[in-house]
Order: C-alpha cells, then structure tokens, then sequence
C-alpha cells in the first residue's frame, strides 16, 4: 500500500527547502558564503547547519510560514532559548526592508489560509528553485574562516 501525500506531509516537504533557501540567501547576504552566516537577531557567525529559519512572528501560521520577509537565519539560542530575541529581531527587520516591514508582517499574521496539497507541491518546487538560482549566483569558493591560508588543517 502507497504511503497518502497529505497537506501535512507535504508541509514539510516545503518547510525543508523553505529553510534550505532562507538559511542559505542570508549566509550569502552577511558573510557572502552559503556555508556561514550571522544570525539575525545576535549577528554572531554560525556554520549553516547550525542556523535555523527563524519566524519573526511566533506561532508558524499558514499564511507566514512560507513568507519569505517574516523569516530569516537565527541561531538556536536567539531562536528558542530566547524565543526569537524579538527586538534584536526587530530592529534587523527595519534595517533591511525599512519601517513598514513590522505592520505588514502584523497585517499577514491575520489572514487565515488553508493550504492544498496542488499549491505546497508550487511552493516546493519553487524554493528549491530559488535556492539553486542564489547558490549559482554566489561568488567562488569561500573559506572557512578558522583555517588558515597555509594549511587545511584547522588552527
């Protein structure tokens, strides 16, 4: 017997390409290299495994949990120990997209959206679209930066 794709499987589907390209587009954004990035609310370096795609707004609903401006790299501690670190969060927020970010991210949380299984497959297909497309538009390799230039051994 054949194992039903439902909307919540495919949910997370999506959710792991979602993250892929959240985590890899701000690694490129902040440090210029998909395998390391700043957190947004604490700015501190972090290997991409070690970030999360963190939600501005809490509560992960249908209609921001795919919206690409709600959320950003975050590192564990900021993300879950400090339940989003909101105000560092914040200000990250209006520095990138400007004032109005705060309001439209409010106005988003309020609709109600049910998804379809038809538009999460869209969804999918489209962020691991968008993930090739700013992986191929990232510079050459990049280092890690606790390797030195004369070796490949870590310092």
């Amino acid at each position: 017997m054949k194992n039903k794709m439902t909307v919540s499987k495919m949910k997370k589907k999506v959710w792991t390409e979602f993250s892929k390209y959240i985590r890899t587009r701000d690694c490129l954004r902040t440090t210029g290299c998909s395998s390391w990035g700043l957190c947004v609310s604490c700015g501190k370096r972090y290997h991409f495994k070690l970030l999360q795609a963190g939600h501005f707004l809490p509560g992960r609903h249908n209609a921001t949990l795919f919206y690409e401006r709600g959320c950003h790299a975050q590192c564990f501690y900021c993300n879950m120990r400090l339940y989003g670190n909101t105000l560092s969060y914040m200000d990250a927020l209006i520095k990138l997209y400007g004032e109005g970010i705060i309001e439209e991210l409010r106005e988003n949380d309020k609709i109600i959206k049910k998804f379809i299984i038809p538009e999460l497959e869209d969804l999918r297909i489209g962020f691991k679209s968008k993930l090739k497309e700013v992986l191929n538009a990232q510079k050459p390799a990049c280092e890690d930066p606790r390797m030195s230039k004369k070796s490949s051994k870590p310092r």
